[in-house]
């Protein structure tokens, strides 16, 4: 794993590459942002922001959404997907919320993590963008850019989010987060574009030798090859004929038998 130094190096490229880097759920307060976040599970971003105008409208605050009936708030968050687990996981976040913060969103991840449907990554993401509070949030693309460069070192999202905030200091970790979200969706894909990448040069996955198998910055041809030989269908030859004695062949019935006199 690269050292603190290079970790800093590394996202002061990154981000010079990505300086629009920011969350892009829409919302105004941390409870808007915490509903967002909760419903951008399984969903894009965009797909939430095309629900949530309408949704904070009919509910502004914990008060009006603690009160919910669940059969008319699923039809308005059907298309962000599980909108079942995530209507029960709004309506009793918002009820935990009136119950023990008066209705407001606490700024602290203990308290947080204890709201139905509110993970790490959801309280980091409401710390780091609406309360202020330095937070580092590890999705699945922070996971896999920050492993494939070497600025990390772990499948686990609570150890890559120490090794990164060990790195960097804490006024740095919501832009870091933002940073290499952007990266990974734009750049560092499941099939990387490392030809467009500002940090190839010392990533450690495209000068690994298992990246230079593969022509750098296009689709992994394995795994074309694979693909294209699950299509091909594979002709058997026919097998050999066993040779066999020949028999006679049988008159058929049509044929009246020849009867020779006999000698």
């Amino acid at each position: 794993m690269k050292t603190a130094a290079d970790t800093r190096q590394i996202l002061d490229s990154l981000e010079g590459q990505h300086p629009d880097a920011d969350t892009e759920l829409h919302y105004q307060n941390a409870f808007q942002l915490l509903v967002a976040t909760i419903l951008s599970a399984q969903s894009t971003d965009q797909g939430v922001n095309m629900v949530t105008p309408a949704l904070f409208k009919r509910y502004p605050d914990a008060n009006a959404l603690a009160a919910a009936v669940l059969a008319e708030l699923e039809p308005q968050i059907h298309s962000t997907g599980f909108f079942r687990q995530k209507s029960k996981a709004l309506v009793g976040m918002a009820q935990a919320l009136v119950e023990r913060h008066h209705g407001e969103v606490p700024a602290d991840m203990g308290a947080l993590v204890k709201l139905p449907g509110v993970g790490r990554k959801t309280a980091n993401v409401v710390l780091g963008h609406a309360l202020g509070v330095p937070g580092l949030p590890v999705d699945r693309h922070v996971l896999r850019v920050s492993n494939r460069i070497g600025i990390a070192e772990s499948d686990d999202p609570v150890v890559v989010e120490q090794q990164l905030c060990a790195a960097l200091p804490p006024e740095r970790w919501i832009r870091a987060s933002d940073t290499l979200i952007l990266h990974g969706r734009r750049i560092c894909r499941p099939q990387p574009r490392c030809d467009a990448c500002a940090v190839s040069d010392v990533c450690d996955y495209y000068n690994s030798p298992a990246a230079r198998v593969e022509p750098k910055g296009r689709p992994n041809s394995g795994n074309v090859r694979r693909r294209a030989a699950r299509n091909v269908v594979k002709k058997t030859p026919p097998k050999p004929k066993k040779n066999s004695p020949k028999k006679k062949a049988k008159p058929s019935r049509g044929t009246p038998r020849v009867r020779h006199p006999r000698r």
